[in-house]
């Protein structure tokens, strides 16, 4: 995906494979990072006050979004996903020692945790390793 890319020009086809009819939609595609879309997506959605919204995002990345959307103003529920994939249809699981696939799961881990401090640090989240609210 290219920077000027958005993710929400690329899921709108996937939902439609999936069977969502595209009217069901309501996509921000404003956003060049998590913070600014918890915070386009609280503009876009101007959810009322006691309602509940559901934040589906990966497991990997919940902390962060969840900070994020309790930054803006916005308590939701956090759903975390795990679907991580090659876009290959049976991509079976790695088995034995692969140096390469370690190196990409640590460069997963290590971008949220540098994104939990600089997102803590710029005052877009409200604390270090952010959880659901109780």
């Amino acid at each position: 995906m290219a920077p000027e890319d958005k993710e929400a020009d690329h899921i709108a086809p996937l939902f439609a494979k999936l069977g969502v009819a595209p009217e069901r939609l309501v996509l921000e595609n404003r956003a060049r990072n998590t913070y600014e879309n918890a915070r386009y997506s609280r503009e876009v959605a101007a959810p009322d006050a006691g309602e509940s919204w559901i934040l589906v995002t990966s497991a990997f990345h919940m902390p962060r979004a969840v900070g994020c959307f309790r930054a803006v103003g916005w308590n939701v529920i956090p759903y975390p996903v795990a679907h991580m994939t090659t876009g290959r249809d049976h991509d079976p699981p790695p088995l034995g020692f692969n140096p390469q696939a370690g190196l990409r799961w640590l460069g997963l881990g290590l971008h949220e945790w540098l994104g939990l401090v600089a997102y803590r640090l710029a005052g877009r989240t409200d604390t270090l390793f952010p959880r659901p609210a109780r």
